[in-house]
């Protein structure tokens, strides 16, 4: 068997990424004759990780090399795969994101992929991200980069836009296979509980799932060429049924606003916890006749809480106060290093990658940024057919692709005119003053987290 190969994980620090790429990394056999090398600019961090790392790496007498660095610079030579996973204080700029917009009558449950908060988090991340590029353009010009960071489809389409040589592709969590496979036969009745559905199980589901990231719908469902759609609404209808107003904003309330979209668009909106920001239906501006509730606000307190549960874990286990078992036990593989492994390894299998459309979905442009089922190797993902978007949905997804197209013209120029229009193409902004004072209070809230360009000239209260 050859090597493994070279990952390095830029931002080794995330909540979501960095321990399960240790994990996945320690346990496949197509990985852990190859190399982790883990960069963060948190220093303390670093260290931190690196330290769980080589206790497993002992523990499991495993065969990794393990490496880190503050500077990806010293690092990325070598590189077969790199991982972009950071965030400048990402729960903190989101919290004030969502707390301006509030105030001006825009609400986001989530704030990191549409809306003011969305096209923020470009303007804070996507230069740092376009700097990554041009690294790996100069040290590791083979490398896949692999895109994880927020909003997903404006960062990859920055991407192909302005380093169009360099190999990559964007990656979200919610559709990782086979686990979402499982979801929906588990949704259509097929089996009781996911963890019942049997690979076999998994080749006679046809699934199709497509749209821009975060704004993704279930165009088709098939079990051995069985329309299952009807199966997953009732499934939606009998949950939508029992909810309540309890849970983080990101879950409240998500089934019944997801049976209202599928009443309107005949699909079911795959990503709902982020899907229902993405309409201006339930921002507030009603005359008090909707059934459902305007969205809940993102708790970036709450956020806090579970980023620092999580480093709570790893000094723990660092300490051993918290047995390595446990970590081996409860940790599993991930979207990005399941597909590392299969891409590696010439496995074949499927995944749901966000990359160019090409003709994958009928009604919309060929480069058009899109979540869609690919078959993977190390040749780059290939789009699978799709079908088309119903009327009205179709638009909208275009209109979620300007803002997006528009908000990395803004990131990459500084330009306030095409930020100016990328916050009024939004679906969610409706009115041109509170675009004005949002992006105002929000170029001088995060001056400090943003390309001088934005903020010279402006006076600091």
């Amino acid at each position: 068997m050859k090597k493994g190969p070279k990952v390095v994980v830029v931002g080794a620090g995330s909540m979501f990424f960095g321990r399960q790429a240790l994990w996945q990394m320690l346990h496949s056999e197509v990985l852990r004759t190859g190399t982790l090398t883990l960069v963060d600019t948190d220093e303390s961090r670093l260290k931190r990780l690196l330290a769980l790392g080589r206790l497993l790496i002992d523990h499991l007498d495993s065969p990794l090399t393990l490496e880190g660095s503050v500077d990806r610079r010293d690092v990325l030579e070598g590189a077969d795969f790199v991982v972009l996973s950071f965030a400048d204080r990402g729960v903190h700029f989101r919290g004030v994101d969502v707390a301006v917009s509030a105030k001006h009558g825009v609400r986001m449950c989530s704030g990191d992929t549409i809306g003011p908060g969305g096209i923020f988090r470009t303007l804070r991340e996507l230069p740092e991200i376009l700097n990554v590029a041009r690294d790996v353009e100069r040290l590791c010009p083979s490398a896949w980069v692999i895109n994880y960071i927020n909003p997903t489809a404006a960062n990859g389409i920055g991407l192909m836009r302005h380093a169009p040589n360099l190999k990559s592709f964007a990656l979200c969590d919610g559709l990782h296979m086979p686990h979402v496979k499982r979801r929906y036969l588990a949704r259509a009745g097929v089996v009781a509980e996911a963890k019942d559905a049997t690979p076999q199980m998994e080749a006679d589901f046809d699934l199709r799932i497509t749209g821009v990231n975060h704004f993704t719908w279930l165009l088709g469902a098939t079990y051995k060429g069985r329309d299952v759609l009807d199966d997953i609404r009732a499934s939606v209808a009998a949950e939508a049924a029992k909810e309540t107003d309890t849970g983080h904003a990101k879950a409240r309330y998500n089934q019944s606003y997801a049976l209202a979209l599928w009443d309107i668009f005949g699909c079911y909106p795959a990503c709902i916890a982020h899907t229902k920001e993405y309409v201006p239906y339930w921002q507030g501006h009603t005359t008090g006749r909707d059934r459902l509730p305007a969205l809940s606000l993102f708790d970036a307190a709450e956020r806090q809480l579970k980023h620092d549960a999580m480093w709570e874990e790893i000094d723990a286990f660092i300490a051993g106060r918290k047995p390595l078992d446990d970590f081996v036990a409860n940790f599993g593989p991930d979207h990005a290093t399941d597909i590392i492994e299969s891409m590696w390894s010439g496995a074949g299998k499927r995944f749901y990658v966000n990359t160019a459309n090409r003709g994958a979905v009928g009604d919309l442009p060929d480069d058009a940024f899109l979540e869609m089922l690919c078959d993977l190797d190390m040749g780059g993902p290939r789009p699978l057919p799709c079908g088309r978007f119903p009327d009205g949905l179709r638009s909208l997804q275009q209109q979620v692709l300007d803002t997006h197209e528009l908000t990395v013209e803004a990131a990459v120029t500084c330009d306030r005119g095409v930020l100016r229009r990328a916050m009024l193409t939004d679906p969610i902004v409706n009115s041109v003053a509170d675009a004005d004072a949002i992006i105002d209070e929000l170029l001088l809230a995060e001056r400090d987290a943003l390309p001088e360009a934005w903020t010279e000239g402006v006076a600091v209260a």
